[in-house]
């Protein structure tokens, strides 16, 4: 319900002590400003934004600050009726209006009001990549998982802005992520331009996942920058892997890729490499694989959520180049992966080939967006 309010206070450039404020002929007063400011009360819903009308004058500006003095920013009307802020009114904070006015005749006043809103019963959180000031490789997509599901898909992508330095072309996409949650990532068309400036502003406090989501209760941002044009090749019918850079062969290296016919294969097409994990436990029943394997390894590089890592395997020598006998990863020797893993950054696309795969790498297991044309991938936004 909106709220009709009286001017508080007027003011006047030429005001002085002892003296009124406006010389006022008898019968030709012009009535005050009538402000409505909406919402209005206690408690009332978050996730609307403030709307200032007036009537029987003009809005000059008006200022809307919470408690911790955070400013909701707006725009008057071009007829000088109306105000609206840009940002929605966010969960459990209290808000003040002051809206500044002239009546017809030429009169300042200011009007003032108030009102809460009624804290989030949920709250929605994210988890984002990647971090602050990364430098990262030409396949690094904006990630952003939820905690809870998103139901209002187009009204939080509104919210999602991203910035380059030179106008790289790109898309939202809606996905699962391998751990069953909602996700949202931004690739771009085709690989980054290395020296790609990148910045994220998830403008999402006070915005509403929908049905079982929650409220948002804060801003994310993030800026990374791209790195140096890494590729890596990896061949598992030749037994190859190739590192790539600016077009140039670096280096190639034997290596042994899933063993053929069942669950120990690994997956095709393009896999980025997510992080560099150094020396980890990989237990097979982690992955589905029984009592295969528990042993700790070195140079780990993860391409997939479901276990697929480039890492040493001294214990696959005899394979290295000759034949594919891993359960999943690719392999190579203790030289050969330390003097990779030193080459690479997360980031850099895996190009994977071969015959007798388990298949391609899905959008949500990592970041296979890369396996999706860019028609395909543009589908998934929510604005479209």
């Amino acid at each position: 319900m909106a709220a009709l309010l009286a001017p508080l206070a007027a003011c006047s450039p030429s005001a002085s002590p002892g003296v009124p404020d406006t010389e006022v002929t008898p019968g030709t007063a012009a009535p005050p400003v009538k402000v409505t400011v909406t919402p209005t009360g206690e408690q009332v819903p978050a996730g609307e934004p403030v709307r200032v009308t007036a009537a029987g004058g003009r809005i000059t500006s008006v200022t809307v600050t919470d408690a911790e003095k955070h400013r909701l920013a707006g725009k008057v009307a071009a007829d000088g009726r109306s105000w609206v802020s840009d940002r929605k009114a966010v969960p459990g904070a209290a808000y003040t209006v002051t809206a500044a006015t002239r009546t017809e005749g030429g009169t300042a006043t200011s009007t003032r009001a108030a009102f809460t809103t009624a804290p989030a019963d949920k709250v929605n959180k994210v988890d984002w990549r990647p971090g602050a000031d990364a430098t990262v490789g030409i396949a690094q997509p904006v990630s952003l998982v939820f905690d809870h599901p998103v139901r209002n898909r187009a009204e939080v992508e509104k919210q999602l802005k991203i910035t380059t330095s030179n106008g790289t072309e790109g898309s939202w996409g809606w996905i699962s992520d391998w751990s069953g949650r909602d996700r949202v990532d931004w690739r771009p068309r085709t690989y980054w331009k290395p020296g790609t400036k990148v910045t994220l502003n998830a403008e999402l406090n006070g915005t509403d996942s929908g049905a079982d989501g929650g409220w948002f209760v804060r801003d994310y941002t993030t800026t990374f920058t791209i790195g140096a044009r890494q590729v890596v090749k990896v061949d598992l019918d030749s037994h190859q892997l190739t590192l790539v850079r600016d077009g140039e062969t670096v280096r190639r290296i034997p290596v042994s890729g899933g063993t053929p016919g069942g669950d120990k294969r690994s997956w095709r097409g393009t896999a980025v490499l997510m992080a560099k994990e150094g020396t980890i436990n990989m237990n097979s029943e982690t992955v589905g694989l029984g009592d295969t394997y528990d042993k700790m390894v070195d140079q780990s590089m993860r391409l997939t959520w479901s276990g697929m890592y480039a890492h040493a395997a001294p214990w696959n020598a005899h394979y290295f180049g000759k034949a594919n006998r891993s359960s999943g990863c690719i392999g190579m020797s203790d030289a050969d992966a330390a003097w990779f893993y030193g080459q690479v950054r997360p980031g850099d696309p895996f190009e994977i080939t071969g015959k007798d795969t388990k298949g391609v790498v899905a959008p949500g297991n990592g970041f296979g967006a890369w396996n999706l044309s860019w028609t395909e991938w543009q589908r998934k936004s929510a604005l479209r």
